[in-house]
């Protein structure tokens, strides 16, 4: 399937948790394409300290927050016109035990990483089909591929956006609009912070910055950061359940389970936090 080109040097880019990590990279990045790039967070400040850094406009974003998003994209479009690309990146991670985490925790991962997602795809898709061009990239993960103990519901909204973004490309392709979805392994941030996801490799934010920014070219359907991990993920679905198992166990595959580092408590706290100001 070919697309039509899109130009970074002068396009609307809009980036959801593009306050810190992942975001902020991406934001980077674009920026440094020339493209105009409107950043979301649901931390004010740090949406305005990476627009500042990026020469971007800032807005507070709540994906979970239909109406939130609304006003971010009538933001994004008002000051830089039409999207090009909307990156849908914000999202959370809480881990422990199935039975373990609140019913509120697992609303809140529903509702930000796969609500915020289709949201932001409901927004702004008409206006692309409408105008012929443009391009969404969902940054799902690893984890939508390949089940973790210990992140059981994380993992099923992860599913679910690789899933939702194969399935829409297919439907908006002939109008001239691509869908990527984007799957890291462990990346280094706040996210994934005092976790030992071993032998999962972390990469690095701008590692997976480049992959979103290399997509608006390449308009592939998904890719993962490293390369590699998606073969592994392949390559662990069709290996027989026994001996998958055994290498789970050599490997230790249940350690994010459970994480008494100081880094995990802070962002379970922070996400605590976060619960507060959305009730």
């Amino acid at each position: 399937m070919t697309y039509p080109r899109i130009d970074l040097d002068g396009a609307s880019v809009a980036i959801t948790g593009g306050g810190a990590g992942i975001g902020r990279a991406v934001a980077k990045l674009f920026a440094s394409k020339g493209a105009h790039v409107a950043i979301g967070d649901l931390n004010q400040a740090a949406a305005e300290e990476a627009a500042a850094l990026v020469g971007g406009t800032a807005h507070h974003l709540d994906v979970a927050d239909r109406d939130s998003f609304a006003s971010f994209v009538a933001a994004t479009e008002k000051a830089h016109g039409p999207l090009h690309v909307l990156v849908n990146n914000a999202g959370l991670m809480p881990n422990g035990g199935f039975l373990e985490l609140a019913d509120a925790t697992d609303r809140l991962q529903i509702d930000v990483n796969l609500g915020g997602v289709l949201s932001g795809m409901k927004l702004v898709l008409p206006g692309m089909v409408e105008r012929g061009f443009g391009h969404v990239v969902n940054v799902a993960s690893l984890a939508g591929k390949f089940p973790v103990k210990g992140l059981a519901v994380y993992n099923a909204t992860k599913f679910a956006v690789v899933g939702l973004t194969a399935a829409t490309r297919l439907e908006f392709a002939d109008a001239g609009v691509s869908l990527t979805a984007v799957l890291p392994s462990a990346v280094d941030t706040a996210l994934a912070s005092g976790l030992d996801l071993r032998p999962i490799p972390k990469v690095q934010p701008e590692d997976v910055a480049r992959a979103v920014v290399d997509s608006v070219h390449n308009r592939r359907a998904e890719i993962a950061v490293p390369g590699y991990v998606g073969l592994l993920a392949t390559a662990a679905r069709v290996t027989p359940e026994p001996v998958l198992n055994r290498i789970r166990r050599l490997v230790r595959d249940d350690r994010a389970l459970h994480s008494d580092r100081p880094e995990r408590s802070e962002y379970r706290a922070n996400l605590e936090a976060q619960q507060g100001t959305r009730r």
